[in-house]
């Protein structure tokens, strides 16, 4: 399974606010099957096979147009482990036990 952080930016929308957008993009990402998402502050993280992780980027991006964005940059970053499952909170778990650790030793 495939992590990507994703942020798309809709440009040439008439005003400065997004959260529109990402309240329309995150309800698009309800419909879509095959993946798990979490909104960040900054971006959404989905969590998938790596080609569902992909159409839903660009079903995204397509979306943004739609919603009449004039220009749409989208940034993805992708952590495609297959050595062994893993998932947002198996990494975030794995720092913290790291934390703890070191916590302990002081």
């Amino acid at each position: 399974m495939a992590i990507a952080e994703v942020t798309i930016i809709p440009i040439g929308t008439g005003t400065t606010s997004l959260s529109g957008y990402v309240a329309d993009m995150q309800r698009k990402l309800e419909s879509i099957e095959g993946i798990t998402y979490e909104l960040t502050s900054m971006s959404t993280i989905i969590e998938g096979p790596l080609d569902r992780i992909l159409a839903a980027v660009k079903e995204l991006h397509e979306h943004t147009f739609e919603s009449g964005a004039q220009r749409v940059s989208t940034s993805i970053k992708i952590d495609d482990r297959r050595d062994k499952t893993g998932s947002s909170a198996q990494k975030l778990a794995s720092v913290q036990a790291k934390l703890a650790e070191r916590g302990a030793a002081e």
